[in-house]
């Protein structure tokens, strides 16, 4: 090879093996590679940099200035907490408001849009901000997840501040809007005590296995989280809606509470989707593939799976 001659790394331009997909940047290459990106778990990572077209220099040079050659910036927890608060009252008020305009206009609602009300906020708010917070939306699910070890536990208190904060204040926004109609939205019990909290537990249960598997396993389907959470927000409701109310949130009970002024069974919104919810957490991390039981090298039968 002559001396002024550049020997080209093979990987500038094409693979080095045929098969191999390209790096992004190389012709009949993505430019940019499907990544997985979770929400609702703190551990949620961006997608990292790729290898882009240069600018003004040539593409074997040590530095170069790259349209997308840049660090992803961090989130501040003020911008967490925000978004918490937003969110949280979009929920709040569009899942209370179901209940309340079903009261105030004999049953237009029924129970299905109820439900839909509660679901499709959830999938809503996560899929626009579970990007900045997570999209807890849920006192709950914010200690399952530090319980976890998912959430720093130093972040717990600013959360669930900004938690009660947005259904507080979408509670009071319904109040003035629906007023004297406000205790529709009101969660109450229909069926015993004993009862209701059993409910609870269970609807919880359900919606935090969910979202233990969408947004901490990487082989769900994180993209789908929104769609998978508001399915079981909806399923929730139409199952519990009309014995609890299905809360399965502290805070969906707390806001219109004292909004309403009626705390009749407080406690049992309080207590049961906490506890469903460490537990719906707990059983999915127990039943979740290890990384050395991705792809077993062969298929074992046994009854003790």
């Amino acid at each position: 090879m002559p001396e002024n001659e550049i020997a080209i790394p093979p990987t500038a331009f094409a693979p080095e093996t045929p098969g191999t997909p390209g790096t992004p940047g190389t012709p009949g290459a993505p430019l940019v590679s499907a990544l997985r990106v979770d929400s609702l778990s703190y551990d949620r990572k961006s997608m990292p940099r790729c290898k882009c077209f240069p600018v003004g220099q040539a593409v074997w040079s040590p530095s170069h200035t790259c349209f997308t050659d840049f660090s992803p910036p961090e989130i501040s927890l003020t911008r967490k907490l925000g978004a918490e608060f937003v969110g949280t009252f979009i929920l709040i008020f569009a899942a209370t408001a179901g209940p309340i305009v079903n009261q105030k206009y004999n049953g237009a609602e029924t129970l299905i849009g109820n439900a839909a009300c509660a679901g499709l906020a959830v999938m809503i708010v996560i899929l626009s901000t579970g990007h900045i917070s997570g999209a807890h939306l849920n006192p709950s699910v914010t200690v399952a997840f530090a319980a976890l070890r998912h959430f720093p536990w130093t972040q717990v208190p600013g959360y669930i501040a900004a938690q009660v904060s947005g259904s507080i204040c979408a509670s009071f926004a319904l109040k003035g809007a629906f007023h004297p109609f406000m205790s529709g939205g009101v969660t109450v019990p229909s069926v015993s005590t004993g009862q209701a909290f059993v409910i609870e537990l269970l609807v919880t249960f359900n919606l935090m296995f969910v979202v233990t598997a969408v947004a901490t396993d990487t082989r769900a389907v994180g993209e789908l989280a929104g769609i998978a959470v508001g399915a079981t927000v909806l399923l929730n409701v139409l199952v519990a809606g009309s014995s609890t109310g299905a809360s399965m949130n502290p805070v969906r009970t707390l806001g219109p509470a004292i909004a309403a002024c009626n705390y009749r069974e407080v406690w049992i919104y309080l207590v049961a989707p906490t506890l469903g919810a460490l537990s719906g957490a707990a059983i999915y991390k127990l039943i979740q593939l290890r990384d050395d039981e991705a792809e077993p090298p062969r298929q074992v039968r046994s009854f003790r799976r």
